[in-house]
C-alpha cells in the first residue's frame, strides 16, 4: 500500500468536507414560457399647469374696472318741486337761492330753479305784438334733491315760503312729468328757443281735438291736422288746427305750446 503525502491527505480531506452542488430544480413548461413579473413604476408626477397666456391674462387693475362697469349708477334722486314765494320778486329769488347753493356747497342737491313763463299775443296800436309773462307769478319751480339741508335753505331765505303740498309731517309730492316736460317746453318757447320734439311729449296727435289757450283764436276748438317739424333748430312746433268759424272749417297754424288736448 502506497503511502500517502501529506499535500495528498490534505487535499483529500478538503474533498470530502465540500458537499457536491444539489442539481437544479426542472421548469414545467408554463413556468418555462411565463414572461417576468414587471418592475413597480415609480409615482407618477402631478402634470404641471401649463402657464397663462399673456392675451388671456387680465391686465393690471382689470379685475376693479369690471367690478366698477357691473356697478349700476345710483338714480337720480332729484326731482321738480313748487315752490311759493313772494310776488314780483321771483327773479331776485332765484338768484339768492342759486348763490347761497354754491356758498354752502349744496351743488349735489340742485339740479336747477325756473320762473315759469309763457308768451302770449296782444294787440298794441292796431299791431300784433308777442310777449312773455310769467305763468304763475308768486311760484318757483325747483330740481332739487328734497332733504333737510335743502329744506333748511329755501326757508331761510328771504322772501320764500315753502314747497308746495308739503307739511310738518310730510315731504312735497314732486310735479308730474308730463307738467315738467310741459314747462320746459313752454319756458323754451318764450325765450325763441326750440326744443326738439322727441324732448316735448305732446299731449295730442294728428286727428285729436285740441283747444287754443293763447293768441288771437283764443278758446276756440279744432281738429289737429297737422304736427310740424321745424325746419330750424330755433324755430319751434308747430301744429295745424282746423278750427269751425262762421260755419265753415277754417285751418290755422299755432305753436304746439298755444294749445291743449279736450
Amino acid at each position: 500500500m502506497t503511502a500517502e503525502t501529506p499535500e495528498e491527505e490534505h487535499r483529500a480531506e478538503s474533498t470530502d468536507a465540500v458537499p457536491p452542488p444539489e442539481p437544479a430544480a426542472e421548469l414545467s413548461a408554463d413556468e418555462a414560457t411565463e414572461p417576468p413579473p414587471p418592475e413597480p413604476e415609480a409615482a407618477a408626477e402631478p402634470a404641471a399647469e401649463p402657464p397663462l397666456d399673456e392675451a388671456e391674462a387680465p391686465p393690471d387693475g382689470a379685475e376693479a374696472e369690471i367690478a366698477v362697469a357691473a356697478t349700476p349708477a345710483p338714480p337720480d334722486a332729484k326731482h321738480w318741486y313748487i315752490v311759493k314765494v313772494q310776488s314780483g320778486r321771483e327773479e331776485s329769488i332765484k338768484g339768492a337761492i342759486e348763490r347761497r347753493v354754491k356758498i354752502e356747497g349744496l351743488d349735489e342737491y340742485f339740479g336747477g330753479i325756473k320762473v315759469p313763463m309763457e308768451r302770449v299775443t296782444e294787440m298794441r296800436n292796431g299791431k300784433r305784438v308777442v310777449r312773455s309773462r310769467k305763468k304763475f307769478p308768486g311760484y318757483l319751480m325747483v330740481n332739487v334733491e328734497f332733504n333737510d339741508r335743502i329744506l333748511y335753505l329755501f326757508r331761510e331765505t328771504s322772501g320764500v315760503g315753502d314747497f308746495v303740498g308739503g307739511s310738518i309731517h310730510r315731504p312735497p309730492p314732486p310735479m308730474p312729468q308730463h307738467e315738467v316736460d310741459r314747462m320746459l317746453a313752454e319756458e323754451a318757447a318764450a325765450e325763441g328757443k326750440h326744443v326738439p320734439r322727441e324732448k316735448i311729449k305732446l299731449k295730442f296727435d294728428k286727428g285729436d281735438r285740441v283747444k287754443v289757450r293763447d293768441g288771437t283764436f283764443q278758446g276756440m276748438e279744432g281738429e289737429v291736422k297737422e304736427i310740424i317739424e321745424p325746419k330750424e333748430a330755433k324755430d319751434p312746433v308747430r301744429v295745424r288746427v282746423e278750427l269751425t268759424i262762421f260755419g265753415r272749417g277754417v285751418p290755422v297754424e299755432v305753436e304746439a305750446w298755444q294749445v291743449d288736448p279736450v
